[in-house]
């Protein structure tokens, strides 16, 4: 009550509004990110500033004017005194904390909020500053001066929010001193809940720091008590040694937390489980049989705190895998065991008995590349975390013992792959080699399948023959088709052989829905197949695309044309058409010559044999695989060619977190029912059996983005 007799509790409690606020109209209303966790970590300076003034006055002025001496003549305990004081001080904090439990509902109005990462943030924003209360209230009661309590505990605070950089400056390696000084690292434990995991441990921490700091400040009462009326040091010796005591229990308490499994003292709260562990990696590591070293290339102190998580999670799962942190300054040419270039710090080397892998720390988060033309330079912004993705498929390589290989034809004036497709193919295990068909006599035996990429020149009556062989033999061939005003029989030879042809000319799209901006810019039908795992309901992007004819005119689902088998997961709607005269078109009206849809887009085609069946899977777009058309859609693309080919070489994909959005600077709080389709990536949320589509800034193809689905 003292404290609204005066002005202190309500500048407290307006200066914290202030800033919050402040915060939250930047971060959250106007910059439209939907995490409340941006505006408590900004505002977590002011604790230096306000709580030295809140406390200051709260023991040190009694001592002052010996007001101190009715409180403690009163039949009330020191520890019930200590209690009163800390609980209104607490109260006064409580009170902007419980105003600003309104804002992510505010938020919610707007858009999709994550309200577990958002509440979350707001118990750490409590911890932290009760624990800075506690701390205050303790300082205060060593001193008669306000200004000396004052001065103290922003210093005090200022060390424990400034401790880790300390500690990484005395040593970079760590030591005893820094393993004592970390005990007093206030920050870090505050860090842990703002990533969204409900972090027991930090929890913990504040709390037993809380009880500690409250202990000490009875025992300072209790010492200046007794030495008034007691002149012997009888009590000061039992203080001491309780104080030992509780010290030795909070240091305790707080190594064993540290000591147990992730999984007992860490539940995911954010809106993907960025730092849960799918099913399937659950199911592959623990029936793992052989033992796996994973070297972390860091000091442990200094390491990746979401990379962190995600390696105990993997540490706790099996006793097979052993985690070790390898510190570069103190052994800077461990890595060269493994590779021959240069890795970044943090990155993962991981380690069987028959192979290694290693995880460049730049492989472990997505990112976007903004041009600038202002500065004429490239902005990087981080789009996903795949750290999972990437460790699950590294233990897949390290302890496989057959790895599929893929065939790429090269001489037919074929696309080559950008790094982020055979990036992918890396991820999934899959070996691949560029082959020239005149080089050989068959394809060859170990051959999981064959890849022909945008083809524009025809091939010769002998690589026709290979290809057919193959798949007489029981072969898979992926086949994208490339557009040319040339004659290409022996091509057209290999999709007769499943009784597919290809419509002359490009497709153009007539339903408005199915195309962005350009009817050349094609946004297929989808049907749900293993192929479009991961795309169905979302968008791809194939522009100047092909049409494939399928006989019976299939469009969808499956069907059976004697002994051959068509699943069209890819397809146009009925009225679409292919244009012939590309080169002379003056618009997008439908000539004479031209050829009426639908028509597939992506199918696969497979013949019953004696022994075994032989795969064609056709696609009709040659930039289809290009990371131009993957950009327009976020990646859509990309999990379309990692499909294909977990599916053609009989092998797991490892999308993992990867598939899950963790894009913490371009979000959208634009209302839900509102769609808005502009240049930029673009994302997907779903809340409950709603799905709505979203599109933010940065960078797309083809003249712009469309409303699309997570970074894969």
């Amino acid at each position: 009550k003292s404290y609204f007799r005066s002005f202190i509790g309500f500048l407290f409690i307006a200066v914290t509004l202030f800033f919050l606020g402040l915060y939250f109209s930047v971060y959250n209303l106007m910059n439209g990110y939907p995490y409340f966790a941006y505006v408590v970590s900004s505002v977590t300076f002011l604790f230096m500033l306000t709580v030295p003034i809140l406390t200051m006055r709260i023991l040190a002025e009694e001592k002052r004017s010996k007001t101190d001496q009715l409180i403690l003549t009163a039949p009330v305990s020191v520890g019930g005194i200590v209690m009163g004081k800390f609980l209104a001080l607490l109260t006064i904090f409580a009170i902007p904390v419980a105003i600003i439990c309104f804002y992510p509902l505010i938020m919610a109005q707007y858009g999709s909020v994550p309200m577990g990462e958002a509440y979350l943030s707001i118990l750490a924003y409590f911890l932290f500053g009760m624990t800075a209360i506690a701390i205050g209230l303790f300082l205060s009661s060593l001193t008669e001066s306000q200004v000396i309590a004052a001065v103290l505990t922003f210093l005090v605070l200022f060390l424990g929010y400034m401790m880790d950089s300390i500690c990484s400056i005395i040593s970079s390696t760590g030591n005893l001193l820094t393993k004592l000084l970390r005990c007093f690292d206030l920050y870090t434990p505050f860090s842990n809940l703002l990533n969204g995991t409900l972090d027991v441990s930090s929890i913990v921490y504040y709390a037993s720091v809380t009880a500690l700091v409250l202990f000490l400040t009875v025992q300072s009462i209790q010492k200046r008590r007794y030495s008034m009326s007691v002149k012997n040091l009888s009590f000061s010796a039992y203080s001491t040694g309780m104080i030992a005591v509780a010290v030795a229990l909070v240091v305790v308490v707080n190594i064993i937390m540290g000591e147990m499994p992730s999984s007992w003292t860490a539940i995911d709260m954010t809106s993907q489980k960025l730092y849960s562990l799918t099913d399937q990696t659950v199911d592959y590591v623990k029936n793992m049989q052989d033992d796996v070293t994973i070297y972390v290339l860091v000091n442990q102190d200094n390491q990746d705190t979401t990379l962190g998580q995600t390696l105990q999670r993997y540490d706790d799962l099996s006793d097979h895998i052993t985690v070790e942190y390898v510190d570069p300054t103190v052994n800077p040419m461990f890595y060269t065991q493994y590779t021959t270039g240069n890795i970044s710090t943090n990155s993962l080397i991981v380690v069987s008995d028959k192979r290694s892998k290693v995880i460049d720390y730049n492989d472990v988060y997505e990112s976007s590349y903004d041009f600038d033309y202002s500065t004429y330079s490239y902005n990087t912004t981080t789009t996903g975390y795949d750290g999972e993705g990437q460790i699950t498929s590294a233990l897949d390589y390290v302890l496989n013992d057959d790895m599929p290989k893929v065939y790429m034809t090269t001489g037919h004036n074929e696309l080559s792959l950008s790094n982020t497709f055979t990036s992918a193919l890396n991820k999934e295990n899959v070996d691949y080699e560029t082959v020239n068909l005149m080089d050989l006599d068959a394809i060859p035996d170990d051959a999981a399948c064959l890849f022909i990429n945008g083809a524009t020149s025809d091939f010769s009556s002998d690589d026709k023959d290979k290809v057919i062989d193959y798949l007489n033999n029981g072969g898979k061939v992926i086949l994208v088709t490339g557009y040319t005003d040339e004659e290409t029989p022996n091509i057209d030879a290999i999709l007769s052989y499943m009784n597919l042809s290809i419509a002359k000319g490009l497709v153009v799209e007539n339903d408005s829905n199915g195309y962005y901006r350009s009817p050349y810019y094609i946004l297929p039908t989808q049907s749900s197949d293993s192929y479009t795992s991961g795309t169905y309901g979302k968008y791809l992007f194939l522009p100047y695309s092909q049409g494939i004819i399928v006989p019976e005119e299939v469009s969808t689902d499956e069907t059976a044309t004697g002994d051959i088998t068509y699943d069209v997961f890819l397809s146009t709607s009925d009225s679409a058409f292919a244009k012939q005269d590309v080169n002379n078109t003056q618009d997008f009206s439908q000539g004479e010559n031209d050829v009426n849809g639908p028509f597939a887009l992506g199918v696969e085609a497979v013949k019953t044999l004696d022994d075994g069946d032989a795969t064609l899977v056709v696609y009709g777009c040659e930039q289809l695989f290009t990371d131009d058309a993957d950009s327009v859609v976020s990646g859509a693309n990309l999990t379309l060619f990692t499909n294909t080919f977990s599916g053609m070489a009989d092998h797991e994909t490892y999308c993992g977190t990867a598939c899950r959005l963790y894009d913490r600077w371009i979000r959208d709080l634009v209302p839900q029912t509102e769609e808005i389709i502009g240049k930029g990536v673009s994302y997907r949320y779903e809340k409950e059996t709603k799905t709505d589509d979203r599109n933010a800034a940065g960078t797309g193809g083809a003249g712009g983005s469309i409303p699309g689905h997570p970074p894969v």
